[in-house]
């Protein structure tokens, strides 16, 4: 069993360290380990990350060796989104478009429902959506 401290006072808390292996934690990385620790304790079933494109392979090696299922797609040349978490979420999200920008109202609403924002809030979003008040390709930049 992993013990993870979140303490704010201790900066070094445990589920900031790579498990089995490996030596070394990146700090620009601290808030993915974050949310490993978050999906492991069964607070979120999905996770969306932007993270810089260098840090793909060792973004994939840790969730491979945790056996979280995963999805990555490019956002920049520089940027990377990383969906992770249950295997059924992640099956859906590869069900959307490749792109954030190219959702249709109804995908960007599940997605939001799914990554657990508000749901009065997602509501808000869709209608404005579909009315065409917000667009997604400016909202996702």
């Amino acid at each position: 069993m992993k013990i993870y401290n979140i303490s704010p006072i201790n900066t070094q808390s445990n589920y900031n360290v790579p498990s089995k292996g490996v030596n070394r934690a990146i700090p620009e990385l601290n808030v993915f380990y974050h949310h490993i620790y978050e999906y492991h304790k069964g607070i979120r079933n999905l996770i969306l990350t932007t993270e810089k494109s260098k840090y793909r392979n060792d973004i994939t090696q840790r969730l491979e060796r945790e056996k979280i299922d995963y999805l990555i797609q490019d956002v920049t040349e520089n940027k990377i989104n990383v969906f992770f978490g249950a295997k059924e979420c992640v099956d859906v999200v590869k069900t959307f478009a490749k792109n954030l920008k190219e959702l249709t109202p109804e995908q960007d609403f599940m997605l939001g429902i799914m990554l657990g924002y508000g749901r009065l809030q997602q509501c808000v979003r869709y209608l404005k959506i579909k009315n065409g008040d917000i667009h997604l390709s400016k909202v996702s930049e």
